[in-house]
């Protein structure tokens, strides 16, 4: 239980012709302990649309009011979670898909009224985890959490987090031996386009100020400098790559490693 690896997906491990889910199964019949996180917000808008829901964003960040809440867990915590779960089994893994409501593994507050159902996890109780882990299973993890921080009583019980700090929150939690991000970028970059190998926390906080480093890159660093407070590898690496993931066990193909 030492040697826990966190890895978030997103979109693109959910077209075919990725790679992630065949490594995942690749890496579990060979002794790995993994955690898998999700998102799904490209699903949850197309939900969105066919509904004919209207979505809001501030600062990039999606307003989730009630209505939208209701297709982000059916979506994220249902079809989305279910598929990824399913393509580990039918491949010969070993996966069980929840959320973060289940075993109230994830007990969040709202961020701001703004932004509605958007939530920051406070606690995080892994015992679901790692009766999984220990049972031979990879958790396959939904960011849909349970609202039990300063819920007032008409609130829903669930509530959205992004699921990148979600992951940094999973892999502090579990002291986990590393935490990967599979983006569809090649690495942190540096403000001439080059992929920086190797950065330091405080040398990519400089980038954050600076504009350099901005969007949805800095949720994924924020995550993983939280994961480096209880020692983990934190890397972010570049999931278009066929087996990608593979490399990366094997020593590494690329991407960005964060250290202290």
């Amino acid at each position: 239980m030492k040697d826990i690896t966190v890895i978030k997906i997103g979109g693109s491990t959910f077209k075919s012709r990725d790679t992630t889910i065949e490594d995942i199964v690749a890496l579990q019949k060979k002794g790995e302990a993994m955690v898998v996180v999700h998102g799904g917000g490209g699903v949850v808008t197309d939900w969105l649309k066919r509904l004919g829901i209207e979505t809001k964003f501030v600062r990039g960040e999606r307003v989730t009011d009630l209505p939208t809440l209701e297709v982000a867990a059916a979506v994220l915590a249902g079809l989305a979670n279910k598929e990824i779960t399913a393509a580990i089994n039918v491949r010969g893994g070993r996966a069980v898909g929840i959320s973060g409501v289940d075993g109230a593994l994830m007990e969040s507050k709202a961020k701001s009224r703004e932004m509605g159902y958007v939530g920051e996890v406070v606690k995080v109780n892994t015992n679901i985890l790692e009766t999984l882990l220990e049972a031979g299973f990879a958790p396959v993890v939904s960011p849909i959490s349970l609202y039990s921080i300063d819920r007032p009583g008409n609130a829903p019980s669930i509530i959205n987090v992004n699921g990148d700090p979600a992951a940094g929150d999973l892999a502090e939690a579990l002291g986990a031996k590393r935490l990967v991000f599979l983006t569809d970028v090649g690495g942190i970059t540096d403000a001439s386009g080059t992929v920086l190998s190797r950065i330091s926390a405080g040398e990519v906080e400089e980038l954050i100020a600076s504009g350099v480093v901005s969007g949805g890159m800095i949720p994924k660093i924020n995550a993983c400098l939280k994961a480096l407070n209880k020692g983990s590898i934190t890397r972010i690496i570049d999931g278009r790559k066929p087996h990608a993931l593979l490399k990366e066990f094997d020593g590494r193909d690329g991407g960005t490693t964060i250290y202290k």
